[in-house]
């Protein structure tokens, strides 16, 4: 996540070739973040374009000749994509600059998982280099090469994490008479759980509720003290979000009592929600509309249950998250995922209109 000095090593290596006018780094503990004044005026007008840096705990199954040599690490969100395409436009905007303003080429690292962007907004990215709206973009499989989708508004969830611990009274799996079996329990607990979103949430509304992981016991013979469920919520709305939270306690803790247990509820909020600035989210798809044509740019995506740290920029400050078709490729996330080389020209290219469009003279 932030153990990336090779990557922003590199990084800045490059910016400082292309004539960047101002390269800073450590930025947000191992960010790198450059700036390129236009030729046209209006300095003061800055617009941030960020990308990813960091890759995943995963071990590459691709086969491809150009596939991690780092056992157990791969670009398996595409963010070694995300960078190619930002360097190469922040060479010919450094070549060209032919705008009114200042572009802040913010390179970010920890998105998945430890919150780069909220660690560089900590550090100061916005004063320190007077960012007023910031953009960014994802590679997204299932979406066609050469085409854009975007949605003004939640693009993107809420990522929290939910512990419970069901507390029982262990003893012989023979005698089940004399325990309090969490694990039983804390199954019936599960099962309550999943009416939160069937029967609290608003249907015209969405939810995530997924219990992932179950751990009790050691033994076949032996009823444990406790059981622990531990799971996801996503969210697009701050009372969604704050309902499924509620509620989970009181199901957990409801069911446990019944069943002569006790359930101790532990909720952490993660990312919040993607939030594009309506205003922003037209500029962008815009931008888009004008390499790849208006027919490749949806408008209205549907919003992801997938969280991203951008959304602590848009917490800040104006501007928009785009898709970015990645067609027919591996899941992100996975083992066998790809990032498709065909699609950095129209990730560059949406880069520059973007600038031209924003820093307009």
């Amino acid at each position: 996540m932030y153990d990336l000095p090779r990557t922003a090593r590199f990084v800045a290596e490059r910016l400082s070739e292309f004539g960047c006018d101002r390269i800073e780094t450590g930025i947000g503990r191992t960010g790198v973040v450059a700036t390129i004044v236009g030729r046209r005026g209006d300095s003061d007008h800055v617009v941030g374009l960020r990308s990813d840096m960091d890759a995943l705990p995963i071990e590459e199954a691709t086969g491809a000749p150009y596939a991690s040599r780092t056992p157990g690490q791969m670009h398996a969100c595409g963010h070694d994509g995300h960078m190619a395409m930002l360097l190469a436009a922040a060479k010919c905007l450094a070549e060209d600059r032919d705008f009114a303003g200042t572009v802040a080429l913010v390179f970010q690292p920890a998105e998945e998982g430890g919150a780069g962007a909220k660690a560089m907004l900590d550090d100061g990215l916005v004063g320190r280099f007077g960012v007023r709206e910031i953009y960014g973009m994802h590679n997204l499989p299932g979406l066609g090469l050469g085409e854009f989708g975007i949605r003004p508004g939640p693009i993107m969830a809420a990522a929290d994490r939910v512990d419970i611990r069901i507390e029982g009274r262990g003893g012989h799996a023979g005698r089940p008479a004399l325990v309090v079996d969490p694990v039983v329990a804390a199954s019936h607990v599960v099962l309550g759980l999943q009416t939160i979103v069937s029967r609290n949430v608003d249907p015209m509304e969405s939810g995530v509720l997924s219990i992932t992981q179950i751990r009790a016991g050691a033994a076949d013979n032996i009823v444990d003290d406790a059981a622990v469920l531990s799971g996801t919520v996503r969210t697009l709305t701050p009372h969604v979000r704050d309902l499924i939270e509620r509620r989970i306690g009181e199901i957990a803790s409801g069911i446990a009592g019944g069943l002569g247990a006790r359930a101790v509820t532990s909720y952490r909020r993660g990312y919040p929600v993607t939030v594009n600035a309506p205003e922003a989210a037209g500029f962008a798809a815009q931008a888009a509309s004008t390499v790849v044509g208006a027919g490749a740019v949806a408008m209205d995506h549907p919003p992801l249950m997938v969280a991203e740290d951008f959304a602590y920029f848009l917490e800040e400050l104006p501007g928009a998250f785009i898709f970015m078709g990645n067609g027919d490729s591996g899941g992100l996330h996975s083992p066998g995922y790809d990032f498709d080389d065909s699609a950095i020209p129209n990730g560059v290219s949406y880069w520059l209109r973007l600038v031209e469009r924003r820093l307009a003279a």
